[in-house]
């Protein structure tokens, strides 16, 4: 590619076209290969920018709904309490040892 097009003019421009030694089937491969390299240059570029440096709105969004979860839980964790304190608690009958064969010697 010897012309002098921008990286965002082969998007627009096939810089190929007008080459004397391609036919316009080659042409058009190459520029669908070249348009496909800019775009992952485009997704390199910003897959960087992105681990470089967090996104301020992603990371504004994440704390909202970060503090959203918080409440969700609580919530949930008190509504479990109350459901747990609302059963009746199913208590033993009171039953004491039977003390007439106790044998043990008192004072």
């Amino acid at each position: 590619m010897t012309s002098s097009t921008t990286p965002n003019d082969v998007f627009t421009v096939n810089p190929y076209e007008s080459h004397p030694s391609l036919t316009a089937i080659e042409a058009e491969v190459l520029w669908e290969y070249a348009k496909l390299a800019q775009h992952l240059k485009l997704v390199t570029r910003k897959t960087r920018q992105l681990g470089e440096e967090p996104d301020k709105t992603l990371l504004a969004r994440l704390r909202v709904l970060e503090k959203k979860m918080g409440l969700v839980l609580t919530l949930f964790k008190a509504s479990v309490w109350g459901v747990i304190n609302e059963q009746p608690t199913a208590e033993a009958p009171y039953t004491y040892a039977d003390d007439s064969n106790d044998i043990t010697m008192r004072r």
